[in-house]
């Protein structure tokens, strides 16, 4: 072969070479672009970020929005449902059954969060309740302690805020309930659990029975600002004011993310609530 067709056979490959990188390029950008995954969450180190789940319309509570998996479903069907579950999910507390309204804490205890959540309350004069992931109670026991050194409620909240635990087996149930129940415990030997809120509300039928069977209340809830997606104080504190009614049961977030909103929000809403209503901790049943 000549050099003169060498060099032609070169220059061809140059081409060639040049117009599939221009072809893939141009492929490239116009292709969409994936949007990252946001969650209404800012990064912390101090995870873990509970609140990074999406937002489920399956039992939101009366008159605010749900929390949770928008893939919970009820295991059992709607005919199976017990008699009082008007009231709420399964039978599930979504009033405190007097004009008094409970503020309920959910995701902790957390260390930078739930100590700025339990001074505004003990500033105003306020009794709330903590619905306690096992594992934050194991990592934080002091806070545990302080939780019920202040004369607030307790309510276990399941070991790592697994939302699809009522999808499992009862046995499996019992077994991630008792364990948050020890760890919460061994913190405070003396504390009373009266009360457990299933992860992301996603409630059903046999979660109930297990939670009943140890000798805890199903608690939802009536008011849901959403904190959890980091609205701003400001609208948090909007929603809060605008549907709370007497007897409203608030859902709000001392962990599992940013809450930086929420007490601020606090800041606002505790003198404004006290002047509409008396706030309560939820009972815990002893005499």
């Amino acid at each position: 072969m000549s050099a003169s067709t060498l060099r032609a056979a070169g220059m061809v490959t140059l081409v060639v070479a040049a117009l599939l990188g221009s072809a893939y390029a141009l492929g490239r950008s116009l292709m969409p672009e994936h949007p990252p995954r946001g969650n209404g969450v800012a990064a912390s180190v101090r995870a873990p970020h509970y609140g990074d789940q999406p937002p489920s319309t399956e039992f939101p509570g009366p008159p605010g929005g749900g929390y949770g998996s928008p893939d919970a479903s009820p295991s059992a069907p709607a005919a199976s449902r017990r008699a009082d579950d008007s009231d709420g999910p399964y039978g599930a507390e979504v009033s405190t059954g007097s004009a008094r309204i409970a503020l309920t804490f959910d995701d902790g205890p957390d260390p930078h969060w739930t100590p700025q959540v339990l001074a505004l309350l003990k500033e105003y004069g306020v009794k709330a309740t903590f619905c306690i992931v096992g594992e934050n109670a194991e990592a934080h026991p002091d806070l545990v302690r302080s939780i019920v050194a202040d004369g607030h409620t307790l309510c276990n909240h399941s070991w790592n805020h697994d939302i699809t635990l009522g999808d499992r087996s009862p046995d499996a149930v019992r077994d991630d309930l008792s364990r948050t129940n020890d760890a919460i415990l061994a913190a405070a030997p003396d504390a009373r659990i009266a009360y457990f809120r299933q992860p992301g509300g996603a409630w059903t039928h046999q979660v109930v029975s297990v939670c009943e069977e140890l000798g805890m209340t199903p608690l939802h809830w009536a008011v849901d600002p959403t904190d959890w997606q980091l609205p701003g104080a400001a609208k948090i504190t909007e929603t809060v004011l605008t549907e709370t009614r007497p007897g409203s049961i608030v859902l709000m977030h001392d962990a599992g993310g940013d809450r930086s909103g929420t007490v601020e929000a606090l800041q606002h809403l505790l003198p404004e609530l006290l002047q509409r209503f008396q706030l309560e901790a939820l009972p815990t049943g002893t005499t």
